[in-house]
């Protein structure tokens, strides 16, 4: 008989938590709430919490037969730290007339993906499904503010994303408070 491995913890409220906090911190430079100067410290958030956390979260959901958790946080790990490749490395090399449509491009596939990510989520629960949509909403929109050089439209994505942070912060608040409590304290309305 094979050695039965141990059982893991959930991982979804660390990924949860790890995307709301990073996707809250960026909006608020996205949507114009404080000056862009203080943009890098974002950087760190991107590698760190948004990048690694959420990787290794979505690596623990492979781990526990979860394909839709392993897929979105692995996925969502990864986008954050392509974006702090990006802003570190990369974008001062795109000429500037370009990278606007580069940039948009890059987020309206991020929207994509989301947008059948939101689909799968219909069968996980309410909580995620909103997040879902809310995430592809605001990549969607930062993608079209970017790619025509919008300053409003992308205003508007990063009100759009502080609502997506909000939605996963409260995800990820009640799957840990739900957990921990044994019970049913916060709704999540699971469809499984």
């Amino acid at each position: 008989m094979p050695p039965v491995a141990p059982a893991i913890g959930d991982p979804a409220p660390l990924g949860l938590a790890a995307f709301a906090l990073t996707t809250f911190v960026l909006s608020f430079f996205n949507a114009g709430l404080v000056s862009d100067k203080g943009l890098p410290v974002v950087l760190g958030l991107a590698l760190a919490y948004g990048g690694i956390a959420q990787l290794l979260a979505g690596m623990w959901e492979f781990r526990n037969n979860n394909t839709f958790g392993g897929t979105a946080f692995t996925s969502y790990g990864a986008f954050w730290i392509s974006f702090f490749v990006l802003e570190q490395f990369q974008a001062d090399k795109i000429p500037a007339a370009n990278l606007g449509a580069a940039v948009g491009l890059y987020l309206i596939a991020w929207g994509i993906f989301t947008a059948y990510m939101w689909i799968a989520s219909f069968r996980v629960s309410a909580a995620v499904m909103v997040v879902f949509f809310l995430l592809a909403t605001t990549f969607i929109v930062l993608g079209i503010g970017e790619a025509n050089s919008s300053d409003s439209i992308v205003k508007a994505g990063g009100w759009i994303g502080i609502a997506t942070a909000i939605a996963a912060w409260y995800a990820s608040f009640a799957t840990v408070t739900n957990k921990t409590f044994g019970r049913a304290v916060l709704p999540v309305r699971e469809f499984k």
